[in-house]
């Protein structure tokens, strides 16, 4: 009998150092392939957030948007069909107005200073937006700064713009600024570009060295110039409804877990950035480096004028100046 009462005593101690066998899985989705800077980003996230609740919460990831495009899951997350997503700030402005200020061109001088804005008070205030939306905002990401693509033939100034079809994200202050360049703007979601490429749909595209790299566009596209024209951010969000059921303690874990994501995330875009033009080149992509910034500046004057009466030049300002 004791040896019955010593194996019985055994099974609950092993049992109690198990993990509690009520675990919730949650649902993640992103545009891009596994092996991008959402990819990493997002992997890293599933196993701080496993490690983090001890096994109570696990993340299920799936990539290159097998759950919808970016607009799709910002809706999802409003609806409660999915639990997270990894998004660039392209579709936000129509959920969060206040993001598009972001997207002004030229508006960051450097990484440095971008990802400072973003970590500091201007983009943690701007973060508490998304509440009232049904969305919770846990940390920014990046995409980085962007570039143009295109099939037919090199860009060397603004004149060189005129004219060619290119695909936007569907994101009202790229678009504006695109048709001042004299652009045909195409707004549509990442899902469709490769193949719009492929089939000639539009001429080119406009994104940061990485996902241009991730989505292996310099198999459609043969010339890039580095415009560095718009600097890119990224977000990771999640339901609103999901993350008001976690405890404070657990609110707390997911929120580090985005922010170790983040690093990942831009350590990966620090890395891009010093190979990926090299690597472009070798496949092929004639690659226009220097590039006059101002000329392309000055062709946007008016529009320029016009973001500031829209979204007020003090607070321009404010994130142009920010230190």
């Amino acid at each position: 009998m004791r040896k019955i009462a010593f194996v019985g005593a055994l099974a609950v101690t092993v049992l109690a150092a198990l993990p509690a066998a009520a675990q919730t899985t949650l649902k993640m989705n992103i545009s891009l392939a596994q092996n991008s800077h959402y990819g990493m980003a997002i992997d890293a996230f599933a196993r701080e957030v496993e490690k983090r609740t001890n096994g109570r919460y696990k993340i299920q990831n799936f990539y290159a948007g097998a759950l919808g495009a970016e607009r799709e899951s910002i809706e999802g997350l409003q609806l409660g069909t999915l639990d997270l997503t990894m998004t660039s700030t392209g579709p936000v402005p129509n959920f969060v107005p206040d993001v598009a200020i972001l997207d002004i061109p030229f508006l960051f001088r450097d990484y440095g200073q971008a990802r400072a804005v973003l970590d500091g008070p201007i983009g943690q205030q701007m973060l508490t937006k998304f509440d009232a939306k049904g969305i919770t905002a846990l940390a920014w990401g990046e995409n980085g700064f962007r570039h143009m693509t295109n099939s037919k033939h090199p860009v060397n100034s603004p004149e060189d713009l005129k004219g060619l079809k290119m695909r936007t994200m569907e994101n009202p202050v790229h678009i504006q600024a695109y048709k001042a360049f004299g652009i045909i703007p195409t707004p549509m979601a990442f899902t469709e570009v490769f193949t719009a490429l492929q089939q000639g749909t539009v001429d080119g595209q406009e994104n940061p060295v990485s996902v241009i790299t991730a989505a292996k566009f310099e198999q459609v596209q043969k010339y890039m110039t580095l415009t560095g024209h718009v600097y890119s951010p990224a977000l990771i969000l999640m339901s609103k409804a999901q993350y008001d059921k976690l405890s404070a303690a657990d609110k707390q874990a997911f929120t580090e877990a985005a922010q170790e994501a983040v690093k990942v995330n831009r350590a990966r875009i620090d890395e891009d950035e010093k190979r990926a033009v090299a690597d472009l080149r070798a496949k092929g992509m004639i690659i226009v480096e220097n590039v006059d910034k101002a000329k392309f500046q000055a062709a946007l004057a008016p529009t320029f004028a016009d973001f500031g009466k829209k979204f007020g030049q003090d607070n321009i300002d404010k994130i142009k100046n920010y230190k």
